[in-house]
């Protein structure tokens, strides 16, 4: 049995082991470094990922409809790759677009304009404008909101701080390099670990940015026996040939169990899950199904989700959350918050219908359940928050005849109508 520590110091795939699911997609655990997604000898993010970005921002106004700004950009996909090849081939290059880069700066903006407006109605002049953001990427929010607050707000920016928590080397030095370019270098502070291993108390009122973090994070297996519900734990095993084989335990490890009870004490009545329904029914259903298997399909469960709002509780009381994220995915593999597993080969997407595949060369991303994680976010910080589709986000604080076509379309509104945002004060 092996945990995130211990996976964290190879520098090849592990076999002959068995591990918690968590730790075989993410395994962050209390280390720096992790297997599927974070290794960084093999994993997705540090080998293989590339965040896409425009040279320059899209003249919306200038394209004739949602068909056309599809064309444009994959016109710039394919000469960002094409710029890549020209470095060095990789047919594996695993590349990928964020709502940040595809709709700069007017996205950033729009975040921008939240965290002033709300920070003036009850911080200002008396605290500084503090933002931490989590996986900066680029740092293109970064630069977009102090490009703003810059220019239409300077007393503001006078107090302003931002703090990237950034897990990946390569991304803090290129934030640093972003951060300067825009002559923000004195407004930023670039701490290079996982904010698992956050050990800093930070008292003052703060704005905590989680930007499409949440659909990373590691999840564990749940299972329940559908005649005594009792919940049983997935943990995955590798052989010495390297193939894999998922198997279930009764004996549930301290974080799912944890998750599990808090989720039963605090979560609204209706969310999604295996033993959704009445008993009797799911009974009938079991004895007229032949072959019917033992365990329920599975449940993936957000456990390192869990350990983040430690974090925030216990090192940043006074913050203030906004988490944006996907709260439905398409083409998932099967069973209840599953992820879409896919990768990417001579440009061309496939998806598959398993986690359990070769580390490193799969992007793993989950749904997040807003309501769920409202509830316990709310239990476990004692904050007031407030969900809502992004679209309706983006109504209230974009500039929408920014990113509007001639014909009326807006692909800012329309492209992540399966994204939500979580604000608390």
């Amino acid at each position: 049995m092996v945990d995130a520590r211990a996976l964290a110091r190879r520098k090849e795939r592990p076999k002959r082991v068995k591990m918690l699911v968590r730790d075989f997609i993410d395994g962050r655990g209390r280390s720096r470094s992790t297997d599927s997604l974070y290794n960084p000898n093999y994993g997705f993010f540090t080998k293989f990922a590339v965040i896409f970005s425009a040279e320059k921002p899209f003249t919306f106004n200038l394209i004739r409809d949602e068909n056309e700004f599809q064309r444009v950009l994959g016109e710039r996909y394919t000469s960002f790759e094409d710029k890549l090849d020209e470095v060095v081939m990789n047919p594996v290059r695993q590349l990928w677009h964020t709502p940040t880069e595809l709709f700069k700066p007017y996205y950033g903006e729009a975040i921008a304009r939240y965290l002033v407006e709300n920070y003036k109605l009850t911080l200002f002049p008396y605290s500084d404008l503090i933002i931490y953001e989590m996986g900066a990427g680029n740092g293109t929010m970064m630069s977009n909101i102090l490009d703003h607050v810059r220019d239409t707000e300077p007393d503001v920016y006078q107090r302003t701080k931002y703090r990237v928590i950034e897990i990946s080397e390569n991304l803090a030095s290129l934030q640093r390099v972003k951060a300067a370019a825009g002559g923000h270098s004195e407004k930023i502070e670039i701490t290079n670990k996982s904010i698992f291993d956050w050990n800093t108390y930070v008292s003052d009122p703060c704005f905590f940015l989680a930007l499409e973090v949440f659909d990373n994070f590691a999840h564990d297996i749940v299972r329940y026996d559908p005649q005594t519900e009792q919940p049983l734990q997935g943990i995955v095993l590798i052989d010495a040939a390297g193939d894999f084989t998922e198997f279930y335990t009764p004996k549930l490890d301290p974080t799912a169990e944890r998750y599990l009870r808090i989720r039963q004490k605090v979560a609204r009545p209706g969310y999604n899950h295996p033993l959704k329904g009445p008993k009797l029914i799911r009974r009938l259903k079991d004895q007229l199904t032949p072959f019917s298997e033992n365990l329920t399909i599975p449940e993936y469960i957000p456990t390192k989700m869990l350990g983040f709002f430690d974090i925030l509780r216990e090192h940043f009381p006074a913050h203030r959350l906004v988490v944006s994220d996907f709260h439905a995915l398409p083409d998932t593999v099967r069973g209840i918050n599953a992820p879409v597993v896919q990768t990417r080969y001579n440009r061309t997407s496939i998806p598959v219908t398993t986690p359990f595949v070769q580390q490193g060369l799969f992007d793993i991303l989950f749904p997040t359940d807003f309501e769920v994680m409202d509830d316990m976010y709310k239990a476990m910080t004692g904050k007031l928050t407030r969900v809502m589709k992004q679209e309706d986000f983006l109504r209230s604080w974009a500039y929408l005849e920014e990113t509007e076509t001639i014909n009326g379309d807006n692909p800012m509104l329309n492209w992540y109508k399966n994204a939500s945002v979580l604000s608390s004060v």
